[in-house]
């Protein structure tokens, strides 16, 4: 039941990412695979920053509070949650990775107009 849940969560994930890839090659007329690579590493980044519990970020914003109010909060320890979510975009990412090191090396050709 809930390796069913991951693997749905996983799929669906990659599909969302796989489609608004496809979204934005069409809309700048430029291919795929060209693109993957950047959209992977955005999805990676936002879904580390939601699925961690604000590690940098979070301590800024205790700190400017305990410097304007006085009062001094605990700090939470940095907790990293990898779920489904993550795991689809790293492993977008890394396809990305792999067909952009390829094109920029010259193994796949570019368009001809």
């Amino acid at each position: 039941m809930i390796r069913t849940k991951f693997i749905t969560i996983f799929l669906v994930t990659f599909v969302v990412e796989a489609a608004l890839t496809f979204f934005i090659a069409t809309t700048f007329s430029v291919r795929f695979i060209e693109v993957m690579f950047f959209t992977g590493i955005a999805f990676a980044a936002i879904s580390f920053y939601f699925s961690s519990s604000g590690g940098i970020i979070s301590d800024y914003s205790s700190s400017q509070a305990s410097a304007q109010t006085g009062f001094i909060q605990k700090r939470e320890p940095f907790v990293f949650r990898r779920g489904p979510i993550f795991t689809s975009s790293i492993i977008f990412f890394f396809i990305g990775l792999i067909l952009f090191i390829l094109l920029t090396s010259g193994i796949i050709p570019p368009v001809q107009n």
